[in-house]
């Protein structure tokens, strides 16, 4: 049985591993690079960025800092960071939708190109896990077994979650759909009445001019 356990845990951390990587991206000066993640309403989200010195054991030079934000599809901003060299930010989402977070480096003379490393977490991965374990006492085993159940029940509201948006996505669609239909049938009347008046006034002149 504990055999068991321990597969269904080294198959839970194989699903878990690949969320936990950080990026790294080039940003130019005078330039702004954007990044958006899709977060469901209520889930924590949290973030840490720095720019990356390109000489080591110096300080880092002026030119190489950076403004951060982030916000929300709705315009909401959570975190600004404004000629910084690294940040961190974290965040319940209020609302559902595509979060952004962008990075923009000062215009500078000659043009530099720096490497900012970011890596963004959001529901279960964003729990810090080390202070759950702390706090409840709980061995190895038991924590990794913890974070799974985190991660199906995530899954679990996932899955709710993308069905709600099929759904809304459906519903725009027959909205479309029955627009274009009365709009189809709005550009035919059109059409046939200016052909009606064309008629119309095309029968008026010729039986003005007695060629009819």
């Amino acid at each position: 049985m504990s055999r068991l356990w321990f597969l269904v845990v080294i198959l839970g951390l194989g699903f878990l591993s690949p969320l936990a990587q950080s990026l790294r991206l080039d940003l130019e000066s005078g330039h702004t690079k954007c990044i958006a993640e899709d977060i469901k309403s209520n889930s924590m989200s949290v973030g840490k960025y720095s720019v990356v010195n390109p000489n080591e054991g110096h300080p880092l030079p002026d030119s190489h800092k950076i403004t951060a934000r982030v916000t929300s599809a709705y315009g909401n901003s959570y975190h600004n960071g404004d000629h910084v060299e690294s940040g961190q930010f974290a965040f319940t989402a209020a609302e559902a939708g595509d979060y952004v977070t962008c990075f923009y480096a000062p215009d500078h003379k000659p043009p530099v190109t720096m490497t900012i490393e970011f890596e963004w977490k959001t529901g279960v991965m964003a729990k810090d896990w080390s202070n759950v374990a702390k706090k409840g006492n709980i061995d190895v085993m038991e924590l990794e077994l913890k974070k799974l159940e985190d991660r199906i029940r995530s899954i679990h509201d996932e899955m709710f979650y993308l069905r709600s948006r099929e759904e809304e996505m459906q519903e725009l669609n027959r909205s479309t759909n029955s627009r274009m239909a009365w709009l189809g049938f709005l550009s035919l009347f059109i059409c046939l009445s200016v052909a009606g008046l064309q008629l119309w006034h095309l029968k008026t002149f010729f039986e003005r001019k007695k060629l009819l």
